[in-house]
């Protein structure tokens, strides 16, 4: 982890969370692990983790031949990966090593479609917090402009 900047007046520090440390709080591996980097990160409130699309990726051997478009789907698991390494890592120190389970999905639009080559943005923001159980509203953007949104719920229980 690594990153600290400062944010107006306030002495916020945003960290970075890198590849090798996801794959210590995800169990998630190729090719169904959605996020790269996460960035950004203020405490469990907020994060944004990054998923550079390529065309190399299974899933546009099937969606679809000829015109590769990263799925909706993934877009939402993104999502939920991203909530998970914020769920994880404001924990991370505590004796026992926990797990996070993606659990609901609400309120899901896709906008446009994300192509290979585009770089992905979770913008993630905790909505609540409730004992193991944590939601998350979540907006995925290329160059800035919203591609997908939605709801996601996430409980943390012992690994």
């Amino acid at each position: 982890m690594t990153g600290e900047e400062s944010m107006n007046d306030h002495a916020t520090t945003l960290e970075t969370v890198d590849i090798a440390t996801i794959l210590k709080y995800l169990p998630h591996r190729y090719p169904f692990l959605m996020i790269d980097r996460v960035i950004g990160m203020e405490g469990d409130q907020r994060a944004i983790g990054i998923k550079n699309v390529s065309i190399n990726e299974p899933q546009f051997q099937g969606h679809f031949p000829g015109n590769p478009v990263f799925p909706g789907v993934l877009l939402i698991e993104g999502m939920a990966q991203t909530g998970g390494v914020i769920c994880i890592h404001s924990r991370r120190g505590q004796a026992k090593p926990q797990s996070v389970y993606f659990l609901t999905v609400d309120k899901a639009k896709f906008r446009k479609p994300v192509l290979p080559g585009d770089t992905v943005e979770y913008h993630m923001t905790k909505i609540s917090s409730r004992k193991a159980m944590w939601w998350f509203r979540g907006e995925a953007k290329v160059d800035g402009k919203l591609v997908a949104e939605a709801e996601v719920g996430a409980m943390i229980a012992d690994a």
